[in-house]
């Protein structure tokens, strides 16, 4: 069986999106979003019912300020280059203009079966494991990196 890389993350916005705070951030979601599509290795990320960025959507873990991004990539190196290694790497960066870094703010990573998507509760179900016992081969962060076969990876 084929896998593929799930991750999700979450963050708490310092402002709402219609902030002038906020407006670098805005200004660039869309295109950051789309340069995330055409690289090499994505396969699917979450929007909302009107193909807008996912921080669009109405949040379902009872915070409106939080910001939901869940996508999917063939494997570990494309999205690694993605995130590092192009224009999104300034917003990660530069996180704490837009993000509150005290509040919640998760990240995790999975495999999941290819050809599956992974929906809102899966990517909960998968902080709250991440949270509740820490890097695993079914939900791990960039400290301890598994492959499919559930082996931990030299990071």
């Amino acid at each position: 069986m084929e896998f593929h890389l799930a991750q999700a993350n979450i963050s708490r916005f310092n402002a709402p999106l219609d902030d002038p705070s906020m407006k670098e951030f805005v200004d660039f979601l869309e295109p950051v979003n789309t340069f995330a599509e055409e690289s090499q290795g994505f396969v699917w990320r979450l929007k909302d019912d009107q193909g807008r960025s996912a921080s669009y959507i109405e949040s379902p873990f009872k915070d409106q300020m939080l910001a939901i991004n869940i996508s999917v990539w063939i494997d570990l190196e494309s999205f690694r280059a993605f995130v590092y290694g192009t224009v999104h790497s300034y917003f990660l960066r530069n996180k704490k203009k837009w993000f509150d870094l005290k509040g919640p703010s998760q990240f995790v990573m999975w495999w999941l079966p290819k050809g599956q998507i992974p929906t809102l509760q899966m990517a909960k179900d998968k902080l709250d494991q991440l949270e509740q016992v820490g890097d695993s081969p079914t939900a791990f962060s960039m400290k301890n990196l598994y492959d499919p076969e559930g082996r931990l990876l030299m990071s």
